[in-house]
């Protein structure tokens, strides 16, 4: 039987290598142990300890230059971590698509990409679709806006310049400084827009997910004749109570936070 002692030492080890792997993710590629170490505070020789664990495990990979990235055993449970995300979402996309009549949506940050997590699409015989599992760029949808309009202004510019930002049609924006202008008021106003940036003829209204374990928005999108402007404030205020509950679902404290879940 394990003494309180040895359960404490566990308990810490836990949270010191979901720091390491936290950091690794943030420098957003190779990482020596000296930065790891300047970074956590911690002990190289600790340092060092729990790095070749989470190697064994397949967490993290050892580079030829004895760097260290994040390993492919951590995909998975990205995969099925995005997988409950979207089985989450579902009854409160579907209550979007019942009440606006609009294709619902969930996105997530993925790097320099947004990626589409769940989808419920419109009863309408026209209507958008898009692949779960789609990787987009940020500048030109609604979703992506909304998660750039939530970040620290110089690490938004620097996801645009590193994921690039192609003119999709003729309304892109395709400069990194026009784009953090348009975040600002986004950021003000609590929603973001894609007005025939991504697909000519398509209009999105996005919101973020506030305070939720990840960076993720919940859109509506549809053909602009039918997603009228003058009916983006009453579309806001239904996203934005959707974004809501569904933060208090997924966060820590919310429902089913302890507790096994059926659905």
């Amino acid at each position: 039987m394990a003494t309180i002692g040895s359960a404490s030492d566990g308990v810490q080890s836990l949270e010191r290598a979901f720091l390491l792997l936290e950091l690794m993710a943030e420098d957003g590629g190779e990482v020596a142990l000296s930065r790891l170490a300047v970074d956590s505070g911690l002990p190289l020789s600790t340092i060092h300890r729990l790095v070749r664990t989470l190697v064994a495990r397949g967490y993290v990979r050892q580079l030829p230059s004895r760097r260290y990235v994040l390993g492919p055993r951590l995909i998975h449970l990205g995969e099925s971590s995005s997988r409950t995300l979207g089985t989450w979402a579902r009854p409160h996309l579907t209550s979007l698509v019942d009440t606006i009549g609009e294709t619902a949506n969930l996105a997530m940050l993925d790097g320099d990409r947004v990626v589409y997590v769940a989808q419920v699409p419109s009863r309408h015989s026209m209507r958008m679709f898009t692949e779960v599992g789609r990787r987009v760029h940020l500048h030109c949808t609604g979703v992506g806006k909304a998660l750039l309009s939530q970040l620290p202004p110089e690490t938004a510019r620097e996801l645009l310049v590193r994921g690039g930002m192609p003119s999709r049609t003729p309304l892109t924006v395709t400069d990194p400084d026009q784009m953090l202008v348009r975040l600002a008021r986004i950021a003000e106003q609590g929603y973001a827009l894609d007005d025939g940036e991504q697909e000519t003829g398509v209009r999105c209204v996005a919101v973020p997910v506030p305070g939720g374990p990840l960076m993720t928005a919940i859109s509506i999108s549809g053909p602009e004749g039918r997603v009228a402007m003058e009916s983006v404030p009453q579309v806001v205020r239904l996203l934005q109570a959707t974004a809501v509950a569904l933060a208090a679902e997924l966060s820590e404290d919310g429902p089913g936070a302890l507790s096994g879940r059926s659905s």
